[in-house]
């Protein structure tokens, strides 16, 4: 009978170990402690027994595959089990070390399992090892076809639906009708926003998926939802509790103004929105130096109300790096040229309504390096078989402030977790991709510089290329749209703006 299969070191510490009959831990630890003590170095045995248990074993560089089993037991079929275990660890390990083995080791128990059951050998070879573990299921693989399919028929119906809803809204905009209402919201819940005329479509669709789309109907009470049906019940019951000396919040589902207050987006848009967005592209060399440095920037334009369509945009330009400024065609350049106002050609005209323009773009592109925003310095040294690695950043444009900022670097392939020293913010290994991830929540003016130590096998070169992504809600370029008026009478104009600065490539080399 096969007692137990376990992989161990040379001095006998137990790596992995399955037991096939009732065993206690120190039962176990301690047979496999005695195992390098019994060996006769000189010879070349691949078994050695006890007065009680035989050990058969194989050497795999630095570490053995032990089989213990009862002194009866057949040595020509144990030989031929260890043999299969033996091939079964390079399935599941890359290397044959201690810390892959013990990254792996429920890999090997189960296989080990499919092996030996109850103490006897199965029937198996390492093919049919491999299909067992893998459990693949031919009926699983069809039922996750066809639910993806229907996912997908479900979204494709929903964007369907939800342009429809868009089209009917707009429809209604240029006419000057009142917007259709949706699943009895009213039609203010239309203008709260889309989304909440999307989700009222999709429950409609869900429950009565033969109705005819909703923006078909005319514009009266629709049946689908009603959320003031028992209206006087509840305002009899609200009244009662606030004689009761209740404290009771209006009604949301009262009014559909209401209703629109309480759906509206969370960004505060206003009438005239801008979005600024930026994106780097950068590249260093290891040793120093900026390789090349490209940074994109455009200025978009959003008006969701008609009588704000014939405005001017002013702004305010900064920069002193040499940015490349050009406008949309349509827009007036000697205006911007000369007064640094964006404005169309022809003032009679108006911008498009509802959606987004770009009106100005600019480009920057340098080997210059004090651009460089962030700069990442790594010095990998080798000592002895491990290398020490040093990593630091520096922000060099204090004016930024970077979040969720991921400095990732590559490690070798099969030499386990590195061992981290010092290190300011956190860290996450993955060791599938084989990469460490250095992650700083925030870098600004106030925590600008910061550095990271850690140790692990392998060569200098091994820790390239070291690439970052961040966010940001200040441009690189300092250009902003300071003010909006009016073409006629010049009278000013609320607007708000979104800014965003972004990584398209940021890699040290």
């Amino acid at each position: 009978v096969l007692l137990a299969a376990a992989v161990c070191t040379k001095a006998g510490k137990a790596i992995v170990s399955r037991q096939f009959v009732e065993m206690t831990r120190t039962r176990i630890e301690g047979l496999l402690a005695a195992f390098p003590k019994l060996m006769n170095t000189g010879k070349q045995h691949t078994f050695v027994e006890t007065e009680s248990v035989r050990y058969v074993y194989q050497p795999m560089e630095k570490l053995y595959m032990v089989l213990i089993t009862t002194k009866n037991s057949n040595i020509l079929e144990d030989l031929e089990t260890l043999r299969l275990f033996s091939r079964v660890i390079p399935e599941y390990c890359r290397a044959l070390e201690e810390n892959e083995i013990s990254e792996h080791c429920f890999d090997l128990i189960f296989a080990f399992d499919e092996i030996v059951a109850l103490g006897y050998r199965e029937n198996v070879n390492l093919a049919q090892i491999r299909t067992f573990t893998e459990m693949d299921s031919h009926e699983e693989k069809v039922f996750r076809a066809v639910r993806e399919t229907q996912e997908r028929e479900a979204k494709a119906e929903m964007r369907r639906k939800a342009k429809e809803l868009q089209q009917a809204r707009r429809d209604a905009e240029r006419q000057g009708k009142k917007a259709p209402g949706f699943g009895g919201f009213g039609s203010s819940a239309v203008s709260g926003g889309t989304t909440a005329a999307m989700i009222t479509e999709t429950i409609i669709e869900t429950e009565k998926p033969k109705v005819a789309p909703a923006p078909a109907r005319p514009s009266g009470p629709s049946k689908a939802l009603k959320l003031g049906a028992k209206g006087k019940e509840v305002d009899n019951f609200v009244d009662k509790l606030k004689s009761e000396g209740e404290n009771i919040m209006t009604s949301v589902g009262k009014r559909s103004t209401e209703a629109a207050k309480i759906l509206a987006p969370p960004v505060n848009m206003e009438s005239v929105h801008m979005k600024i967005e930026e994106k780097i592209s950068l590249t260093c060399g290891r040793d120093g130096g900026l390789q090349n440095m490209e940074l994109h920037g455009m200025i978009m334009l959003h008006i969701s109300d008609e009588k704000f369509a014939r405005i001017r945009l002013h702004v305010e330009n900064e920069d002193k790096r040499g940015v490349q400024l050009q406008t949309h065609p349509n827009v007036d350049k000697k205006l911007f040229t000369a007064e640094s106002q964006i404005g169309l050609k022809n003032p009679e005209k108006s911008f498009p309504i509802n959606s987004d323009v770009g009106v100005l773009k600019w480009r920057l592109q340098t080997t210059e390096e004090s651009f460089i925003p962030l700069t990442i310095n790594c010095w990998p040294s080798e000592s002895g078989n491990n290398c020490d690695v040093n990593i630091e950043y520096e922000l060099q444009e204090e004016s930024l402030e970077l979040n969720d900022v991921v400095i990732t670097i590559p490690l070798p392939s099969g030499v386990g977790a590195p061992v981290i020293g010092e290190i300011d913010g956190e860290y996450r290994h993955d060791s599938r991709r084989n990469l460490l991830e250095w992650c700083l929540p925030v870098i600004d003016a106030k925590a600008k510089s910061g550095s990271l130590e850690f140790s692990i096998a392998g060569q200098p070169s091994d820790f390239f290329p070291v690439q970052v992504s961040f966010v940001s809600k200040k441009n690189y370029c300092n250009i902003q749209v300071t003010k909006v008026t009016q073409v006629d009478g010049n009278s000013p104009v609320r607007f708000s703006t979104e800014t965003t600065f972004l990584v398209d490539k940021y890699e040290i080399l």
